[in-house]
């Protein structure tokens, strides 16, 4: 007598479970992460040159999950001998941090970053080539430059978390190339259970929180039809996209049981950053999803950035708030219920 596939099915998710030891996986998922730069000027890091109080109010949150992901907006630079070169400076930042940085990175839990963002060759392939030896040495990783597009992370239950990102920016993995995309999670697909992509991309700045379902162009570059990508990423096989590069809260979506984050604002960042309105609040996200990637439910944390005084959590949920309502402007038929601080999919 032949089993339907229904029951097959259940019975390899019973034992998957017995294998791996767990039915839920937690991803905490933060935005744009610079401690400080050294460039142009020592004065834009923090005193002492130290970064460990920047996250030690939310330190806690941070590490609550299985794994911990944000994206870092800058270099370990070690050698400014590089620096890029700006057609006009107004619109320009490189962002050098210092090596010892990592240590802050590390103490706040953090396991996966995406290095796929437009201050990664700040100090060109020196800089880059510093920063994968700085956070290799560290036991972070990272994905989204061409010498390292993807990675996987082996958690203690079994699990294997696969990981790639994606900018519009050259020597990264290209935001518009749809076919590399496919690619690396059609590999990522045969080494892991779940597949987490990250996107940098979108226009920047608080006239951009809304997601137009377009390619975006900002200072002249195609910076991505991001809807277009975080859907074309689950339909070849991921499981969570999460975004960031406007520097503000985007909209959630949840697409065949899929979670999408469309940008997560700007999480720690000293000095040279503007945190003013919508650029200054974001969310801790802490996504759950079950052992093949479905969303089971999300917890959002609101913070605050003081421009002096790092991350602060934000009593008056004004992340949550924000992205509530962004979600509800731009996705209003999506499956997804948000409620004291929490998101949940809508029962069927």
């Amino acid at each position: 007598m032949f089993l339907s596939s229904r029951i097959i099915l259940v019975i390899l998710g019973i034992v998957h479970f017995v294998l791996v030891g767990q039915d839920t996986v937690s991803i905490v998922a933060v935005g744009d992460i610079m401690l400080g730069t050294l460039y142009p000027d020592t004065k834009y890091l923090p005193p002492n040159n130290d970064c460990s109080f920047m996250m030690a109010e939310v330190s806690h949150i941070l590490k609550d999950a299985d794994v911990t992901f944000g994206n870092l907006e800058g270099a370990f630079c070690g050698d400014t001998s590089q620096v890029k070169k700006c057609n006009n400076p107004k619109v320009c930042y490189r962002f050098c941090m210092p090596d010892h940085f990592v240590k802050c990175l590390k103490d706040a839990g953090f396991d996966l970053l995406s290095i796929a963002n437009n201050h990664i060759y700040d100090f060109g392939y020196v800089g880059l080539k510093n920063t994968m030896k700085v956070l290799s040495k560290a036991g972070i990783k990272y994905a989204g430059v061409v010498s390292h597009p993807w990675d996987t992370l082996h958690l203690t239950s079994g699990i294997v978390i696969g990981f790639t990102a994606f900018s519009p920016n050259r020597g990264t993995l290209n935001i518009n190339d749809y076919d590399l995309l496919r690619a690396i999670i059609d590999t990522l697909k045969r080494l892991s259970d779940i597949i987490i992509v990250s996107f940098h991309g979108g226009a920047e700045g608080s006239k951009y929180t809304r997601v137009p379902k377009e390619q975006e162009i900002f200072l002249g570059e195609k910076r991505g039809n991001v809807y277009e990508f975080a859907h074309k990423a689950i339909d070849y096989g991921a499981d969570v996209v999460i975004g960031h590069g406007p520097h503000v809260p985007r909209a959630f979506e949840l697409y065949k049981d899929r979670f999408i984050a469309y940008s997560l604002g700007n999480f720690a960042t000293y000095k040279r950053f503007n945190l003013s309105g919508p650029n200054g609040i974001a969310p801790i996200l802490k996504i759950y999803v079950d052992t093949i990637g479905k969303f089971l439910k999300a917890e959002v944390v609101s913070i605050y950035q003081d421009e002096h005084t790092g991350v602060h959590i934000d009593s008056l949920n004004r992340a949550f708030n924000l992205i509530e309502q962004l979600t509800s402007q731009d996705f209003p038929e999506t499956p997804l219920m948000f409620e004291k601080n929490s998101v949940f999919p809508v029962e069927e």
